[in-house]
C-alpha cells in the first residue's frame, strides 16, 4: 500500500517531501495522495459500483469485491479505524445524528400537505410512535411539504430504476402486501393484498357463472397411480411435485402427492359422472391452492412454493363447443388485467414448445414489466383435446353413431395471486405501491390537517366532524374510504403511510377547508392537487377514480408500446432484446430451433441480483401481430421457413 516496509515508531508517510501530513482525523478521513490507504479503498469502492452499475460479469464484480474487502482489512490494520466513505459522521455523533433525523421528520410531518388552513401546524399535538410501532406499520418516511423530502428508514430505501429485486422485497414488505415465512418459499398474505385477490375472485367468478360454471372442491391430495396416468403431464411436473410420505413415524404404504395443479385428481370423478352426451357439457370450476416445489429462486406472489388460483375444469361432447371457451375464458383473463388491474397484455397461442403438458394447445395473456425488460405470463386457457378423457376413459354414447362410444373434449384453465406482483411491479414507484382504484381495498383516505395544541375546541370538534361526514357521504355513494384520525401521527407521516400503500387518493382537510366548505384531493398516480367544493365530493371524487384508472392503463400501455418491437434478423434481435425489450420475429416453431435462439441469447451475468442468466424464450405467437409474414419469409435462424411471427423475450 505505501511502498515501504513497516519499522516501529516510523512516522506515516507524507504525500510530499517538502512537507509533513496532517495527523489523520478520525472522524472525517480524507484522502492525501493517490497512493495512500485511503484512497485505494475508495477508488477500489467506485470500481465496485461502476461494474455494478455496467452489469458486468459475475466473475469480475466477484473479484472487485473481494479485492475491496482485502483493502478494508489493510486499513483497519494500519490505522486502528474501520473505512468509513469521507463525510461519515463519527460513531460517538450517532445517538445525536437519530434525534436530529427524528425531530427533522417530525417538524416535515407538520407542515406537510398544503391547501388547506393550519396545514403549517400539522401534527402539534400528535407523539412520535415508538420505533418498532413505525416498523410495523410500514409507512413512508419523511412529510409531504414543500422542500425535500428526507429519506428514513421507513420509506423505500432502494429505487426501481436503480435495483428492482431491492425495490419490490422492500414495497411488498412494507405496504404490507406479505409476510415472510420460515419455509422457504411460502408467504403469509395479509389483508392489503389478499383483498386485492377478493376483488379479482368476485369479478371473474361472477362472469364464468354467466357461462353456466359452478364452483367445487377436489382434495389437494392425489395417488401415485393417477398422477403418473399420463405420461407427458407427469413428466413436466415431477421436478416440482411434493410427496407425502409419512404419518407421524409410520411410514405410507405409497406416497401421496400434493396437487400441482388437479387434471388427475377431477378427471377419474369426470368418468364416473359421464355416460351419456346427456351429462356434457360438465362446467366445474374451484378456487384452492397448489404446491409445486420450486427449487430456482423463489421470489413472492411470481415464483413460490404454495401459491393460491382457481382452475377451471370443463368437458365437452365436440372440439368446436369446447375451442369457443377457450377463448371466451382467455377474454376474460384479458380484462382481468386490463379492466381491473389497468395492465394492458398481448394474447397469443404457446409455441409447441410451451404449451400445457398434455395439452393439444395453450393460450395465454402475457404481460410486461419495463422495469426489468422482463416478460411474465398472466393467465393461461387450454384445450386438452381428448388425450386426457382417453387416458380417463371419459366416454360418452354420440346420438349420431348409436351403440359409439366417443371421448369427450376438455379445457383447463387458471389465474392465480401471481397477478398482485405483476400489479405492484407494473405500476409501483419510488414512494410505493400505486393501486388502481378498481382493485385498491381503500379508494379515498381522508386525512384531518392542522389539529394543533392552539387550535380551540370547538374548530377541532367542527373538523372532525366533517371528515366523518365525507366518510360517510363517500361510502354511501359506494366508494371504499377511511378516515385516519389518529392523534399519535403527524398528517405528514400519513401521507406517506398511504402513498407507501398506492391508495389512489387522498383527502385532506383542514381548519380552512372547513370555513370555505371545501376538501383538497390528492391523487396517487401523478401527486396533482385539486381543490374540491364540498357539495361536488361524491361525483368529483368518483370522476377522479375513474381518471386514475384510465391514467394507469394508458401509461402502461405506452409502456409496452415503446418496449415491444419486430425484426427480421437475429443481430437486431439481439440488440433489442438487450435493450429491455420483448420482441416479434419470424419464427420456424420448431423446438430445437427455439432451444437454439434460448442459448444464443443467453446473458454471461445474472440479470439482476437472484435471477438465473437466461436467454429469450417464446411468450407467444400474437393473434394480432405487428407484422404479417412475407412470402417465402425465413426463420430468424436462417435454416427454415417462418411459420408467423412470434413474440420472444426475458421473462420470469
Amino acid at each position: 500500500l505505501t511502498g515501504q516496509d513497516y519499522k516501529p515508531g516510523m512516522a506515516p508517510p507524507s504525500p510530499a517531501p517538502a512537507q509533513s501530513s496532517p495527523a489523520p482525523d478520525p472522524s472525517n478521513p480524507t484522502p492525501t495522495s493517490a497512493c495512500c490507504p485511503y484512497e485505494r479503498v475508495s477508488q477500489q469502492g467506485e470500481l465496485v459500483r461502476r461494474l455494478k452499475a455496467e452489469k458486468a460479469s459475475k466473475d469480475q464484480v466477484d473479484g472487485a469485491v473481494k479485492s475491496l474487502l482485502d483493502l478494508k482489512s489493510r486499513y483497519r490494520t494500519l490505522t486502528g479505524e474501520e473505512y468509513r466513505p469521507a463525510g461519515t459522521p463519527p460513531a460517538q455523533d450517532k445517538k445525536k445524528k437519530e434525534k436530529e433525523n427524528k425531530s427533522e421528520k417530525q417538524q416535515s410531518g407538520a407542515g406537510a400537505g398544503g391547501g388547506g388552513g393550519g396545514r403549517k401546524q400539522g401534527g402539534g399535538g400528535g407523539k412520535e410512535p415508538p420505533q418498532d410501532q413505525e416498523k410495523n406499520a410500514g409507512s413512508g418516511g419523511a412529510g409531504g411539504g414543500e422542500g425535500p423530502k428526507k429519506q428514513t428508514r421507513l420509506g423505500l430505501e432502494a429505487k426501481k430504476e436503480e435495483n428492482l429485486a431491492d425495490w419490490y422485497s422492500q414495497v411488498i414488505t412494507k405496504a404490507e402486501l406479505i409476510e415472510y415465512y420460515d419455509v422457504s418459499g411460502c408467504y403469509v398474505l395479509r389483508p392489503w393484498s389478499y383483498s386485492i385477490w377478493e376483488t379479482i375472485q368476485e369479478f371473474f367468478d361472477g362472469e364464468i357463472k354467466k357461462l353456466g360454471v359452478e364452483n367445487c372442491y377436489f382434495p389437494m391430495f392425489v395417488s401415485q397411480a393417477a398422477l403418473e396416468k399420463e405420461k407427458s403431464h407427469i413428466a413436466d411436473f415431477a421436478p416440482e411435485v411434493a410427496w407425502v410420505t409419512r404419518s407421524g413415524k409410520t411410514e405410507l404404504a405409497e406416497p401421496i402427492a400434493v396437487r400441482p395443479t388437479s387434471e388427475t385428481v377431477m378427471y377419474p370423478a369426470y368418468a364416473k359422472w359421464v355416460q351419456s352426451h346427456r351429462d356434457l357439457p360438465i362446467k366445474l370450476n374451484q378456487w384452492c391452492n397448489v404446491v409445486r416445489w420450486e427449487f430456482k429462486h423463489p421470489q413472492p406472489f411470481l415464483r413460490t412454493r404454495e401459491f393460491l388460483w382457481q382452475e377451471g375444469h370443463t368437458a365437452f361432447a365436440t372440439k368446436q363447443e369446447a375451442e369457443v371457451e377457450v377463448l371466451q375464458i382467455l377474454e376474460l383473463y384479458a380484462r382481468v388485467y386490463e379492466e381491473l388491474m389497468a395492465i394492458p397484455v398481448v394474447k397469443g397461442k404457446k409455441t409447441e414448445k410451451e404449451k400445457f403438458a398434455g395439452g393439444d394447445y395453450t393460450t395465454t395473456v402475457e404481460a410486461f414489466i419495463s422495469a426489468s425488460g422482463r416478460a411474465i405470463q398472466g393467465a393461461t386457457s387450454h384445450h386438452l383435446g381428448q388425450n386426457f378423457s382417453r387416458m380417463f376413459e371419459i366416454v360418452f354414447e354420440d346420438p349420431r353413431q348409436p351403440g359409439e362410444k366417443q371421448f369427450a373434449y376438455q379445457n383447463s384453465w387458471g389465474l392465480t395471486t401471481r397477478t398482485i406482483g405483476v400489479l405492484a411491479m407494473v405500476h409501483g414507484d419510488n414512494r410505493g405501491l400505486v393501486l388502481p382504484p378498481r382493485v385498491a381495498c381503500l379508494q379515498v383516505i381522508i386525512i384531518p390537517c392542522g389539529i394543533t395544541a392552539s387550535l380551540p375546541d370547538s374548530e377541532r370538534e367542527a373538523l372532525l366532524s366533517r371528515c366523518a361526514q365525507y366518510l360517510e357521504r363517500l361510502t354511501r355513494c359506494g366508494l371504499r374510504a377511511r378516515c385516519d384520525t389518529r392523534d399519535n401521527y403527524s398528517p405528514g407521516w400519513k401521507f406517506n403511510h398511504w402513498e407507501l400503500k398506492g391508495v389512489p387518493v387522498r383527502v385532506e382537510v383542514g381548519p380552512r377547508d372547513v370555513k370555505l366548505c371545501q376538501c383538497v384531493a390528492v391523487r396517487r398516480d401523478t401527486g396533482e392537487k385539486i381543490t374540491v367544493p364540498d357539495a361536488e365530493a361524491e361525483p368529483r371524487l368518483t370522476q377522479l377514480l375513474d381518471d386514475i384508472q384510465k391514467n394507469l392503463y394508458s401509461r402502461a400501455s405506452e409502456d409496452l408500446r415503446k418496449h415491444m418491437v419486430a425484426v427480421d434478423n437475429m443481430e437486431d434481435f439481439q440488440k433489442e432484446l438487450d435493450q429491455g425489450k420483448i420482441v416479434q420475429i419470424p419464427f420456424c416453431g420448431g423446438i430445437e430451433c427455439e432451444d437454439w435462439i434460448k442459448k444464443t441469447t443467453a446473458k454471461d451475468q445474472d440479470l439482476e441480483p437472484g435471477a438465473p442468466s437466461m436467454g429469450a424464450k417464446s411468450l407467444c405467437i400474437p393473434f394480432q401481430p405487428l407484422r404479417q409474414l412475407s412470402s417465402g419469409q425465413q426463420c430468424v435462424s436462417g435454416k427454415e421457413p417462418a411459420q408467423y411471427y412470434t413474440l420472444f423475450g426475458r421473462s420470469y
